[in-house]
């Protein structure tokens, strides 16, 4: 089974907590036991599963991506945006997670969140949910 999501990104960079559409997805297909495989289909967003019981987590993440990848003026991608190309490719387009239990199986501070690295935008990530 799969599902399609969208969402408005409201910064030009900022993760978006995505874990209640991704259980969602899991609880409509009914599988109990598999796979769910969480993938953005864009070059400037990426997805990653971090810590969610505290804001400023996603807001260091963001900044420390700022800093260490920060566009250069050596960069010939005409668009601007190649540190955003570039924190995607580092980030990821997709995490995998185990279902449990109907559940996916997250550790006690873990989310799944959607990474904007070039917004606002009008964006759309996949869940896939594979039973065993």
């Amino acid at each position: 089974m799969q599902y399609s999501y969208r969402l408005r990104t409201g910064a030009q960079e900022g993760l978006s907590d995505i874990t209640g559409m991704v259980k969602e997805a899991i609880a409509k297909s009914g599988v109990t036991d598999g796979l769910c495989l969480v993938y953005c289909p864009h070059t400037t967003a990426a997805i990653t599963i971090n810590e969610n019981a505290d804001p400023d987590v996603a807001k260091d993440i963001v900044k420390g991506l700022q800093e260490a990848l920060s566009d250069l003026a050596a960069f010939r991608h005409l668009e601007g945006n190649s540190a955003a190309h570039i924190k995607s490719s580092v980030v990821g387009t997709s995490e995998t997670l185990i279902i449990a239990d109907g559940r996916p199986l997250l550790g006690t501070w873990q989310g799944v969140y959607f990474c904007e690295f070039d917004g606002p935008r009008q964006r759309e990530f996949f869940v896939k949910i594979v039973g065993e």
